[in-house]
C-alpha cells in the first residue's frame, strides 16, 4: 500500500497563541515546517502518493508545495466549508486508487513502521485499523481498549496512570465510508459506532509521538524533532 491521506485542513485554534498566521502543518519546526517532517517520513515508509486534505489557510500549503521537491506524488484537496475529520476523508479518498489507504493527522508525528500495520489489517480483514500508543500518566486524550488487536471501546478524556492513546494513524478500506453523508465526524459517526461489529482493529507500537497542536507540545518540538532528518 503506497497512498497516504494528511489531514491538514483544521484552524489550529489552541496553537493560535503561538502560530496564528499559518495552518499548523506549516508551523515551523526548526528551520522546516513540521508538514516536511511528515513528508519525510512517508517517504521512508515507501509511500509515492500522497492526498493533502486542506481547508483553513490552504493557499499557504499549495504555495509552499511549489518550491517542494521529492519523490512523492502529491495531490490536494480544498473544503470549501468545514466538512469534519470523515468528511475531509471522504473527500481525498476520492483522489485514491488503491483498496486500503493510510490516514495521518497533520499535527502528530507517530513515525510507526507501517508494513506491521498493514499486516494486521490485511490478516484480520478489518474495515479500518489504528496505531495505538502505549502512555503513561495522562489526561489530554482519551484511551482506547483492545482484545486480539480488536478494537472494543474508546473511553472519554480522563487521567489514567497507563493505557492506549489513539495515534492519529490510521489504514482504511477505500470504499468504507462511501454510504456517509457529505460532514460527519471520523471518530464518533463512524469509530466509536462501528467497533459493535468488530470491525475496527489496533496496532500497537511504542514510537515516539508528539501532537504539536498545544503550545507546550509546540515548544517540546523544537527540541525533540531537531534531530530528525528531513529529506
Amino acid at each position: 500500500m503506497t497512498e497516504c491521506i494528511i489531514l491538514a485542513g483544521g484552524f489550529g485554534t489552541r496553537l493560535q497563541s503561538v502560530v496564528n498566521d499559518r495552518p499548523k502543518c506549516l508551523a515551523t519546526i526548526g528551520n522546516n515546517p513540521f508538514l516536511e517532517y511528515l513528508l519525510s517520513y512517508l517517504i521512508q515508509q515507501g509511500m509515492q502518493h500522497v492526498v493533502l486534505s486542506l481547508g483553513y489557510k490552504h493557499e499557504l500549503v499549495e504555495e509552499w508545495l511549489l518550491g517542494y521537491q521529492s519523490s512523492l506524488h502529491i495531490t490536494t484537496v480544498v473544503e470549501k466549508e468545514p466538512l469534519g475529520t470523515g468528511g475531509g476523508i471522504k473527500l481525498a479518498l476520492q483522489q485514491t486508487s488503491e483498496s486500503s489507504v493510510f490516514v495521518v493527522n497533520g499535527d502528530t508525528f507517530f513515525p510507526i513502521q507501517l508494513e506491521k500495520l498493514l499486516h494486521i489489517h490485511q490478516s484480520r480483514e478489518f474495515k479500518a485499523t489504528l496505531a495505538l500508543k502505549p502512555l503513561c500518566d495522562f489526561d489530554r486524550y482519551g484511551s482506547v481498549e483492545m482484545k486480539s488487536h480488536r478494537i472494543t471501546a474508546f473511553r472519554e478524556k480522563q487521567f489514567c496512570t497507563d493505557g492506549l492513546i489513539n495515534g492519529g494513524v490510521y489504514l482504511l478500506q477505500r470504499d468504507v465510508l462511501n454510504h456517509f453523508p457529505e460532514k460527519f465526524s471520523f471518530e464518533k459517526d463512524f469509530l466509536e459506532k462501528e467497533i459493535r461489529y468488530d470491525t475496527i482493529g489496533g496496532y500497537v507500537e511504542d514510537a515516539y509521538f508528539i501532537d504539536i497542536g498545544v503550545p507546550e507540545d509546540y515548544k517540546r518540538a523544537q527540541k525533540e524533532l531537531k534531530g530528525i532528518v528531513v529529506n
